[in-house]
């Protein structure tokens, strides 16, 4: 009768272990920044966290092998003139990642294979069209070089990275987004707002699609996620300030396909997907404790599966691409978990006795390979990511060049460009221009100062050569 009973799913016995504490990473002084980001982004080659630092922003980039203390001197990936927001890996490239800022800009840099020998400082290409800090950038799923970026100033910028120029901006949203996710194909987006609202847009077609209200009835934060069968997963609050999560149908919006409460605590809970396994991990702010989730066909739709809890309480979180986890030992996922000080490393594993590939657990997952170029995605293309398989496990390929091709050919700049909006330089916002005018000046002033500093110079020598005389 029980047997009966009791649902049947290959992921019911996951179980999460942390790896042992030399197989962590130390010493790293994490962002203190009051925003409710990930602060960490991982990919089968880095580890990259947002850390403190003095005179602007900058994140730490480590390989994934360079586990233990982490030297205090260690270098950084500084060039944002305000603390850093958002990071995120690009998809198709394991040596590329882009940061927001509270600069106004956002920046894409390029990584090289080794360990870091000395401070990167010069990004690939330096992306400016906002005119309040840059929060949320996140990478297109399938199409080559596309970034998308979001500002405390309610514009959404889709940049095509490959020539440093917008392509697509969108100002549909009244208030702070909050989160932002592609669907599996990057046909759509969907965003939570300060407003309340859920909503469905289509960038192509530079529109609202569908939008909810209140799809949590409390006010605070809400996150939203696509799941590969074009549903919405989300987190919120309800009107007592209990969390929530909700899984939604976007093309009926009027009632939700699944509605569950969790329990009462202020840290907004982040959801991390899983296509491949269909589940989502919920970390929240401030927990100490890893909830995940399955999500099916049948009813109740969500099915709780188990909580992975340790002693001190998460900063934030990085979720390891499924093609950087181990398949030798059945683990599905692989999680970094940020403290004040460290790094620790979760993994997420099925039970299995059986030492050989399982294939029900690794279906062909999403490569690095992109589907489309920038200009057939605008035309309208739609591709299903290019999926590969892990039979023989995965092994990154080394580090290819991301270059900047100029649109126009007269323009003779250094290959690292700041790229400007749709906006020409004349209606530039005033806090973006005041900015520019300051550096300007402090440019000067030191060249100045350097100037006065060879004619003492050259005074000196003019004297000491005489008296030789």
């Amino acid at each position: 009768m029980s047997r009966s009973i009791v649902r049947q799913s290959k992921f019911r016995h996951v179980y999460g272990q942390s790896l042992k504490a030399e197989q962590s990473y130390d010493d790293i002084r994490v962002s203190k920044v009051t925003w409710d980001s990930s602060f960490c982004a991982v990919n089968p080659k880095f580890l990259a966290v947002i850390v403190e630092s003095s005179g602007g922003g900058a994140f730490l980039v480590l390989p994934l092998s360079k586990t233990g203390r982490v030297d205090k001197n260690y270098p950084l990936v500084v060039g944002h003139s305000g603390p850093i927001l958002d990071i995120d890996w690009c998809p198709h490239d394991d040596n590329v990642i882009a940061s927001g800022s509270e600069d106004c800009t956002a920046m894409v840099w390029q990584i090289p294979d080794h360990s870091l020998i000395r401070p990167v400082t010069d990004p690939i290409v330096v992306l400016e069209g906002h005119s309040k800090r840059v929060g949320i950038i996140s990478w297109h799923p399938t199409t080559r070089n596309i970034l998308l970026s979001a500002g405390s100033d309610n514009l959404i910028i889709i940049w095509n990275v490959g020539t440093g120029e917008p392509l697509i901006s969108m100002e549909d949203h009244p208030d702070l987004i909050y989160s932002i996710s592609w669907n599996r194909n990057g046909s759509l987006f969907c965003t939570t707002c300060k407003d309340r609202r859920l909503r469905v847009c289509d960038p192509r077609k530079r529109e609202v699609v569908a939008e909810r209200l209140a799809p949590h009835e409390g006010i605070r934060p809400m996150r939203a996620i696509f799941t590969r069968d074009g549903n919405i997963f989300t987190t919120g609050f309800t009107r007592m300030s209990q969390r929530e999560l909700g899984l939604w149908d976007p093309t009926n919006f009027e009632e939700p396909i699944a509605l569950l409460e969790l329990d009462t605590s202020n840290g907004v809970l982040l959801p991390y997907y899983d296509a491949d396994a269909n589940m989502v991990y919920l970390c929240g702010k401030g927990d100490s404790s890893v909830r995940y989730f399955e999500i099916t066909e049948e009813p109740p739709y969500v099915h709780y599966l188990n909580t992975f809890s340790s002693k001190e309480p998460q900063r934030g979180m990085g979720f390891m691409p499924k093609r950087g986890v181990d398949v030798t030992k059945c683990e599905i996922a692989r999680l970094f978990k940020l403290h004040d000080k460290k790094c620790e490393v979760i993994t997420m594993t099925v039970p299995r006795k059986s030492d050989l590939f399982q294939d029900d657990l690794y279906p062909d997952t999403a490569g690095p390979e992109p589907a489309m170029e920038p200009d057939e995605w605008l035309d309208g293309r739609d591709e299903d990511p290019i999926l590969m398989s892990l039979r023989d496990g995965y092994i990154p390929p080394k580090s290819r060049e991301l270059k900047v091709a100029k649109k126009n050919v007269l323009d003779s700049r250094p290959s690292t460009r700041r790229s400007m909006s749709t906006l020409e330089t004349n209606s530039l916002p005033p806090q973006l221009l005041e900015r520019l005018l300051e550096e300007l000046q402090n440019l000067k002033a030191t060249v100045l100062s350097q100037e006065k500093r060879i004619c003492d110079l050259e005074n000196k020598l003019s004297q000491y050569t005489n008296g030789t005389d």
